[in-house]
């Protein structure tokens, strides 16, 4: 599906919630031409029946449609708690915006704005109950999980806020934030956190320890590891000289972009291959969510965390 949207600095999305129904929609006609078609359009108030279950709440009407099996889901079998968290710092709102980009030039608060409200329809439309925590310097916002309709579109203007401030030089303590949340989340939910996660390398036990608090109370954590693959990974820069500026401190260095690139581009490396490797030590979900590679991923991973969670 072609989606054709702008952002606007003074409202963000001009219709975030229309916005997100749509990458859904895109996302799930992919899924019947990928290895992902056992998931079914249908999924809001189906799921798929298993050899040895009662045959009472199959639709025979949907098996004659699609030649599958499904059951008919009753409103107890799908409520699920979700917690987004969302890192609001100076790094996240990199790269700069254009005058009213499209959708395909993303910084990486938007793009996770927009996968945030993504993730909302689908459990929206599966009737689960989903709250949210953003957080920059300070924490900026906390709402519970839940699943009625003003609760929603609450949480989708909180998210379209964060993309209509950008913070300067506002440097983040992740941890102390994550470490607050996880004090906040008492029952048992799917945590999925958007973040660069970019911290001084002296607070990065820090960090991992905020981490596992997370799993706490027995939550499912997802980390969403956010990044512009073409330049943060890659270094994707012609060789002019440049002046590169840390947005949260201020500190700037001047270089040639060929003089740096590889050295760079090993460290960088090595810094995500440790994320993920304590990431699993802690049995938490790690995913390099490139703003370049669209939603596809993100949302893949929510259908299959969620139908693990229950």
């Amino acid at each position: 599906m072609d989606i054709q949207a702008e952002i606007n600095s003074q409202s963000g999305f001009g219709n975030l919630e229309l916005l997100a129904s749509q990458v859904v929609e895109g996302f799930i006609s992919g899924m019947h031409k990928s290895p992902f078609h056992g998931f079914s359009a249908e999924f809001a108030e189906h799921k798929v029946y298993n050899t040895g279950e009662s045959t009472k709440h199959i639709d025979w009407k949907l098996y004659a449609r699609t030649d599958k099996l499904y059951t008919k889901r009753y409103e107890e079998e799908t409520n699920l708690r979700c917690h987004l968290i969302l890192d609001d710092s100076s790094s996240m709102h990199y790269p700069p915006l254009e005058k009213n980009p499209g959708i395909a030039n993303l910084n990486k608060v938007a793009f996770s704005v927009l996968a945030s409200a993504a993730i909302m329809n689908l459990m929206k439309k599966q009737r689960d109950a989903v709250g949210m925590s953003i957080y920059g310097k300070e924490f900026e916002f906390y709402a519970p999980e839940k699943g009625s309709e003003r609760h929603h579109h609450m949480l989708l203007d909180q998210l379209n806020r964060t993309i209509t401030t950008t913070p300067t030089k506002k440097q983040t303590d992740t941890y102390a934030n994550l470490h607050f949340i996880a004090e906040k989340l008492k029952r048992r939910s799917l945590v999925f956190l958007f973040s660069d996660m970019l911290q001084h390398d002296k607070e990065q036990d820090e960090l991992f320890s905020a981490l596992q608090h997370l799993k706490y109370n027995k939550h499912e954590v997802i980390l969403f590891h956010t990044y512009d693959g073409a330049t943060e990974l890659n270094f994707d820069f012609d060789n002019a000289p440049k002046k590169f500026i840390d947005v949260e401190s201020g500190n700037h260095i001047n270089v040639f972009s060929d003089n740096i690139r590889e050295n760079y581009k090993k460290q960088v490396q090595a810094y995500f291959t440790e994320l993920r490797m304590r990431c699993a030590k802690f049995q938490i979900k790690y995913l390099e969510a490139d703003i370049q590679r669209g939603f596809g991923p993100i949302l893949t991973t929510f259908l299959v965390e969620r139908q693990r969670f229950q």
